[in-house]
């Protein structure tokens, strides 16, 4: 999949985190733009990726019970699903073995079903996304698939970042438990 180039500005906030988070930052490392609706892995100063998104539908914010997307960084706590087939359904984190029909209008179904791959954020600024009242972690915060693929490119999470399913098996694919996951407006 050919790249787009992330914004310096968001490069600058890529290598502030990296900096900061030494520990976290072995590339590859994934660069959430909400504004954009896109998702990019860098690998260095090198872009080697770009996908269209979904975050929240209810903006940013890290508060729980906000439905919002979380900014700042973040890093991957736990990789899940790896083996489950394409839009197959996981509840609570477990794999179902039932496959959901890929949604491509534009309007949105009443379930918010979480397919193909998870991954789980953990935050790592504490009082910002990491702590007490607003723990990206305990919120179950994911980069997850979705079966609402034609909403994707729209904010229309209840906070997770959602990704067409065949996009979510790359960058499962791409990224490391510790990996660097930097959400930024």
């Amino acid at each position: 999949m050919p790249a787009d180039e992330p914004s310096p500005q968001l490069l600058a906030l890529y290598t502030e985190a990296c900096e900061q988070y030494p520990q976290h930052a072995n590339p590859p490392a994934a660069l959430v733009k909400v504004s954009e609706q896109k998702l990019y892995v860098l690998a260095g100063e090198a872009c080697l990726a770009s996908y269209p998104v979904s975050t929240s539908r209810y903006g940013t914010g890290e508060e729980q019970d906000s439905y919002k997307t979380p900014r700042g960084a973040h890093c991957v706590a736990e990789k899940i699903g790896g083996d489950a087939q394409f839009a197959e359904i996981f509840r609570s984190r477990k794999r179902t073995h039932q496959t959901a029909e890929i949604e491509s209008g534009e309007t949105g179904t009443d379930q918010e079903l979480i397919t193909s791959r998870i991954l789980w954020l953990a935050g790592l600024e504490e009082g910002v996304n990491r702590g007490d009242g607003v723990d990206s972690h305990a919120r179950y915060i994911y980069i997850h698939g979705t079966h609402e693929e034609g909403l994707i490119g729209q904010p229309a999470s209840v906070g997770c970042v959602r990704m067409k399913n065949r996009d979510v098996m790359d960058l499962f694919d791409r990224l490391k438990v510790a990996s660097l996951v930097i959400i930024s407006e």
